[in-house]
This record gives structure tokens, C-alpha cells and sequence, in this order.
């Protein structure tokens, strides 16, 4: 029987060429999960403390704990229930909006553009973001409880200025089921760049490479102008170097 290979949805050529894809519809059922269990937790939470006021108000009272739950349990959690519907109904509503609005594209070398990761997000506020290869200092890829029970993961992207960051990466692939292939072709593009390159938190080996010139780009004129302070700090200590001697 001939092996024809693994099958990646959607094709992993999506992502060579450069074309908009999305999370998974898993992603979705994911969101929905965590959800209903996040307002069922909160809807306990809410619950058990009016239980342990009434506890306390019954022993300042002299009162029976259950009478006191007799009298206001209906009314108390038909109100608790009214929010707890309404957080899930939103819950179920607002998901597939807001990752229906989800895009992503890796832009390869071989693209029209600047090699890039471009991420779209948001329902009110939309939010395009455009990461340069060349900022990138770390690639990883997670896959929790929930991910793997989906069959989904998440690629995290780090730049210089968010690297060990206690906000976390700058920005996220998340809830695709090809999650390992796009972190490894982005490895293979940074690899285009400089080298050695590796996942999780090894940095790329500090090597001289030319600046990029780009219309407009301040962080190219900034790179330029901190290369040449480098240069005349070293020029300095060469000369303070051969005066000591």
C-alpha cells in the first residue's frame, strides 16, 4: 500500500504562498468549552459565598441557616442563573465572531512583500499586526490540555523587545491543527536570515549583517546609528588599550 503521507488541513501550501488561513473550527469548540465552565465556575463561586453569608447572618440572627435558604434561595438564584445564561449565551454568540475575524499569513522569502508574519484580530477594535523576520528572537509552540484534546496547538512568536517579557509573546498563531509545520517553516525562513536558529528560549548567535533599507523605517536608522557609536566605543578602547601600554 503506498503512503501517501500525512495530511495537513488546511495545506500547508497556504502558508509557503503566503495566503490568508485561520484557527480551526476546533479552536471554536475549544473557546465554547472553557467558556460555559468559566461562568458555571463563577456561577458557584457566587453561590457558595450568599451560602456563607447566610450562615454568618443566621448565627448573628439566632435564626435557622434554613430558613434563611428557604425564604431567598429562588429569588437569589434565579438572578445568579439570569447572569449565568447570559454569560453563556454571549459566550456562544461572540466566539464564532470573533475567530470567523481571525487571519494569518507567513510570507516567505519568496513573497511579493517583506518576509513577515501577518496576524488580524478583533471584533470592535481590529487589530493588524505585521512581525519582520528580522525582529524575531524566539519561536515556540504549546499545546495544552484543551489544545490536545481538540487536536489543535498554538505557535508563539517572540521579538527583541518582548523576549522574557512578563506579557508574553507579541503575538500568537493559535488553535490551528498544523500548528508543528508552521513553526518549523517559519524556522526554515529565520534560517534565510541567520543561523543557527532553534525553538523555545535559545537565542540567534549575535552575527554582523547588513541593515535592511527600507523607505521610512526608523528602526533601520536607529540600527545604523547604534552600529556606529559601537564603532567609535571600540575605537576608543583601542586607543585607551595602546596608551596603557
Amino acid at each position: 500500500m503506498k503512503n501517501e503521507g500525512k495530511v495537513i488541513k488546511p495545506p500547508i501550501e497556504n502558508v509557503v504562498s503566503g495566503r490568508i488561513f485561520r484557527p480551526s473550527s476546533a479552536f471554536r469548540n475549544k473557546l465554547w468549552i472553557e467558556g460555559v465552565l468559566i461562568a458555571t465556575t463563577i456561577w458557584a463561586i457566587a453561590v457558595g459565598a450568599w451560602l456563607g453569608v447566610v450562615y454568618l447572618k443566621a448565627l448573628d440572627d439566632g435564626w435557622s441557616f434554613w430558613t434563611y435558604v428557604e425564604t431567598w434561595w429562588m429569588p437569589v438564584n434565579s438572578w445568579v442563573g439570569v447572569i449565568y445564561a447570559f454569560c453563556v449565551v454571549f459566550t456562544l454568540i461572540v466566539v464564532p465572531i470573533y475567530i470567523n475575524r481571525i487571519e494569518y499569513s507567513v510570507i516567505a522569502e519568496s513573497g511579493k512583500t517583506m518576509p513577515e508574519i501577518y496576524v488580524k484580530k478583533g471584533i470592535i477594535k481590529i487589530t493588524r499586526k505585521h512581525v519582520p523576520f528580522r525582529t524575531i528572537t524566539n519561536i515556540s509552540s504549546t499545546s495544552g490540555p484543551f489544545d490536545r484534546l481538540f487536536g489543535i496547538g498554538n505557535v508563539l512568536i517572540e521579538t527583541a523587545g518582548f523576549s522574557g517579557s512578563m506579557m508574553g509573546p507579541e503575538e500568537k498563531i493559535e488553535g490551528v491543527r498544523f500548528y508543528e509545520e508552521v513553526r518549523d517553516f517559519i524556522l526554515n525562513e529565520l534560517r534565510k536570515f541567520r543561523d543557527p536558529y532553534v525553538t523555545t528560549t535559545e537565542v540567534v548567535l549575535p552575527r554582523e549583517e547588513p541593515v535592511p533599507r527600507m523607505d521610512n523605517s526608523l528602526d533601520d536608522e536607529m540600527l545604523i546609528t547604534l552600529r556606529e557609536i559601537r564603532d567609535v566605543m571600540r575605537k576608543l578602547e583601542s586607543k585607551l588599550g595602546d596608551g596603557d601600554q
